[in-house]
């Protein structure tokens, strides 16, 4: 990975200001990058001054417009640190016991088989996660995330189908949902992803009970914004 623009240059601004006006969110689309090595972070750019979780950091961009990249020591969620690819899986997360205590499974079993299928990047590939709202991103993001509302995740998997039609496949299991299932598996598969949100990133990151996750490659940004325009003014919207 680099700090290299893509090839095909992107308005990150603009983008910005079009899913904000179009959808009325109320914070920001947030730009999020793996950076393999600290070379990779822009100059200038400082590191999160507190330890907290990766959904957390997320609603730092959003909602307080704050831009700021975070090393694994600054990643308090193991969980969610192991999925983003900065931390080796702890033993109780590898083995189920840690969320069959939490009373999320019927068995420690059917824990595992949940883990053993949450979509991580490789441990160590990871040298730090960035995050921007997106209007200002200072570095060529990898994930583009929005929190909002069911009627909006709608225009925008309509947007995502606008142009090729087919099916949407969202994969979550109510666990991992903003750093596994809408950063990790976005970045991995290179597809759209929406999710419901997990006890822990709603507890923790301000997802509201009425809005969902959704996390796309930065790629789709240009065609998911100029789709957005037309089918939320198109006859048969609501």
């Amino acid at each position: 990975m680099s700090n290299e623009p893509m090839k095909i240059p992107i308005n990150y601004a603009e983008a910005s200001e079009t899913l904000k006006n179009v959808l009325g969110l109320k914070g920001s689309p947030v730009a999020i990058k793996f950076a393999t090595s600290k070379e990779e972070i822009p100059a200038g750019m400082e590191e999160l001054d507190r330890t907290i979780r990766h959904c957390t950091m997320v609603n730092l961009a959003r909602n307080e417009w704050k831009t700021f990249y975070a090393p694994a020591g600054k990643h308090e969620c193991n969980g969610g640190a192991w999925a983003l690819g900065l931390k080796e899986i702890t033993p109780t997360l590898k083995t189920g016991d840690f969320y069959f205590k939490l009373g999320k499974y019927n068995s420690a079993a059917a824990c595992k088989r949940t883990i053993d299928r949450v979509p991580h990047i490789g441990t160590g590939d990871t040298y730090a996660t960035l995050y921007a709202p997106l209007e200002k991103t200072p570095f060529t993001p990898h994930v583009i995330m929005i929190v909002t509302t069911p009627r909006n995740m709608l225009k925008l998997a309509q947007s995502t189908l606008f142009r090729l039609g087919g099916r949407i496949h969202a994969e979550f299991s109510g666990i991992q949902s903003v750093c596994s299932d809408a950063t990790a598996q976005t970045y991995l598969t290179g597809l759209a992803n929406f999710s419901l949100g997990c006890d822990g990133s709603r507890k923790f990151s301000g997802i509201a009970d009425d809005e969902m996750v959704m996390g796309f490659p930065a790629e789709m940004l240009p065609g998911i914004t100029a789709a957005l325009k037309i089918v939320v003014g198109a006859p048969g919207s609501k």
